[in-house]
């Protein structure tokens, strides 16, 4: 049992990631605290990702001879544009949150 958990950790820690994520974004009135959870949330999905593409004993994607076992670099590629559209979504989040923001405190004034 303990064994098949181990061998496992990277699934567990990706679960445990996105319901720490999701918690955030549930749990909390703070718009910045639920931007911060969908974060966490996404680098759950990268961690899952990477962690499907690695394999055990696995060589660099290049061809040699007598080399059978090779890791899929599809999702690796997959984690790293998601990075930048994550990066990209996130920014503009931040804006609409400071922009949200500034016009209520004009409507209060």
């Amino acid at each position: 049992m303990l064994n098949s958990a181990s061998s496992n950790l990277i699934y567990i820690a990706s679960i445990i990631l996105f319901l720490v994520g999701f918690y955030a974004v549930a749990a909390r009135p703070n718009l910045i605290k639920k931007i911060i959870g969908i974060n966490i949330m996404e680098t759950s999905v990268f961690l899952f990702l990477i962690g499907i593409g690695t394999k055990k004993n696995g060589a660099v994607p290049i061809i040699v001879e007598g080399v059978k076992n090779y890791i899929n670099p599809l999702p690796q590629a997959v984690v790293l544009m998601a990075l930048v559209v994550g990066v990209g979504t996130t920014a503009l989040s931040l804006i609409l949150a400071v922009r949200l923001s500034e016009s209520e405190k004009e409507e209060r004034q």
